[in-house]
């Protein structure tokens, strides 16, 4: 269900009911996993988190990375930053 990549791969997951009766698989998320940032891309005006995370981590898919070395629960959380941390490579 998730890529190699994913930062849910290994996530945990319960069984929730619904209003209905109906029962769900959901997922316990993780919390940040990124060390402190190793330096900061100044934010400009255009500027796409698949695109930052390409430059800086050689990963399109490794936005989750940014934002947990930022501590933003989501990527939109990020549009308002001046500067975004860049985790390092391995983290």
């Amino acid at each position: 269900m998730f890529t190699q990549a994913s930062r849910y791969l290994k996530a945990s997951t319960y069984q929730a009911s619904l209003p209905n009766g109906a029962t769900v698989t959901a997922l316990i998320i993780p919390g940040p996993r990124s060390p402190a940032p190793i330096g900061y891309h100044p934010r400009k005006v255009g500027d796409r988190l698949d695109l930052l995370s390409v430059q800086y981590l050689n990963d399109p898919t490794g936005f989750w990375r940014l934002c947990d070395a930022n501590n933003a629960p989501v990527a939109p959380a990020l549009e308002m930053r001046a500067l975004i941390g860049i985790p390092g490579v391995g983290s």
